[in-house]
């Protein structure tokens, strides 16, 4: 269907340059489809979306688990802005990475990744925030704290024009340019009642996906957006309930098809296409949703494969503590004896050990290559994110 997503408006930036500027229509009000593909694409990504959902309840542990599961969207939504972290280095002690420009990829990307835990714990918390700007807000000060774009008022919603693409200091030859600084905040209100209006007889999952083309067209701050668009979409399903666990990493799949992500947006933009768009986001979301499923089944099948080793490797009493170790390394796959000595709590020769014992049984392998500070990896858990 041809959908009316809004017009050209001309202003006058601060340099007295002419310009327009994209003004998007009102997300708050129904909405429908005409192409029947988009029925049979939603019921397929809500399926798999509630196995997945389902399947994350039932895993003991978890939450050890979910850290690998947020560090991924983390890194892959920063890679979409050109931060270049890969998930090793991101567990890897700052001093170990020798190199000032990896150091601020790596501190961007745990900036997302405290921004998205803290933003979870405010919505799951009874005493805490819904999903409204304000969350948004504070989620966006944490991102851009101490990192690239400080000076660019983190926190904050812009109150000059921003734009994407094109020459620096210029709008002339931008590939975007959204909404003018005083059309931000009514924009936002808007879409803030989208979120929580429950009258709207649209799904959920469709809802999501509005709200996030919608949230990216406004741009509402001057650095950001992007990656701040892309969490928004995890708290958007965990406040409507489809997801207990943020185990579903979008980001995964718009890093891959990076070109078609861009393009779907422009398209409703340009030429009202709407619908392209949100098959574009059904069919991220189904197959996202459907590999996120497959990883953690990989993941119980590999707790159980190195508990056996574990228990063929080690002795009566080293079994507990690789075991615990295990749980541990779940969460943070990329380790030092140190600090295994500061996670149970044991002696250096003690974590040392254990540590060679677990590089014995192939469960660990060694990163640096070094005598001393030696960093190892639970290599074949990171290969199922890295895949």
């Amino acid at each position: 269907m041809k959908y009316n997503s809004g017009k050209q408006k001309k202003a006058i930036s601060i340099h007295g340059e002419a310009y327009l500027a994209f003004l998007p229509e009102n997300m708050n009000k129904e909405f429908s489809w005409e192409d029947k593909k988009i029925d049979t694409l939603l019921e397929s990504a809500r399926g798999w979306l509630g196995e997945l959902n389902a399947y994350s309840k039932l895993i003991p542990n978890v939450d050890f688990f979910i850290q690998s599961h947020v560090a991924k969207e983390a890194e892959q939504s920063s890679r979409i802005e050109g931060t270049k972290t890969t998930l090793e280095e991101l567990y890897i002690e700052k001093e170990d990475l020798n190199d000032p420009e990896k150091v601020n990829d790596q501190e961007e990307v745990k900036n997302y990744i405290q921004a998205l835990n803290e933003s979870i714990e405010k919505i799951n918390n009874p005493d805490g925030l819904p999903l409204i700007m304000r969350l948004v807000c504070a989620a966006h000060k944490t991102l851009l704290s101490g990192v690239r774009g400080y000076k660019r008022h983190p926190g904050q919603i812009r109150k000059i024009q921003n734009k994407i693409g094109g020459s620096a200091g210029t709008l002339k030859d931008a590939v975007f340019i959204p909404p003018t600084p005083e059309d931000v905040i009514p924009l936002l209100d808007d879409l803030e009642k989208f979120w929580h209006n429950k009258n709207l007889e649209i799904p959920d999952l469709i809802k999501v996906g509005l709200a996030h083309y919608q949230f990216e067209t406004i741009h509402p701050f001057e650095d950001g957006n992007g990656r701040i668009g892309r969490l928004i979409i995890v708290l958007q399903l965990m406040s409507y309930g489809m997801l207990q666990k943020p185990t579903l990493y979008l980001s995964d799949y718009f890093e891959r098809n990076r070109s078609s992500y861009y393009d779907a947006l422009s398209r409703v933009r340009e030429s009202g296409d709407i619908e392209h768009w949100i098959k574009f986001f059904l069919v991220g979301v189904e197959e996202t949703a459907k590999k996120g499923k497959e990883t953690l089944e990989k993941i119980i099948d590999l707790q159980i494969k190195y508990e056996g080793l574990i228990e063929a490797y080690l002795g009566i009493k080293q079994q507990k503590l690789g075991k615990e170790l295990l749980k541990h390394l779940f969460a943070k796959p990329v380790i030092t004896a140190k600090e295994v000595e500061g996670m149970l709590g044991v002696s250096k020769p003690t974590a040392t050990a254990l540590v060679n014992k677990l590089a014995e049984a192939k469960i660990l392998t060694e990163l640096t290559g070094y005598k001393r500070n030696r960093v190892y990896k639970l290599h074949e858990y990171l290969a199922l994110f890295n895949n």
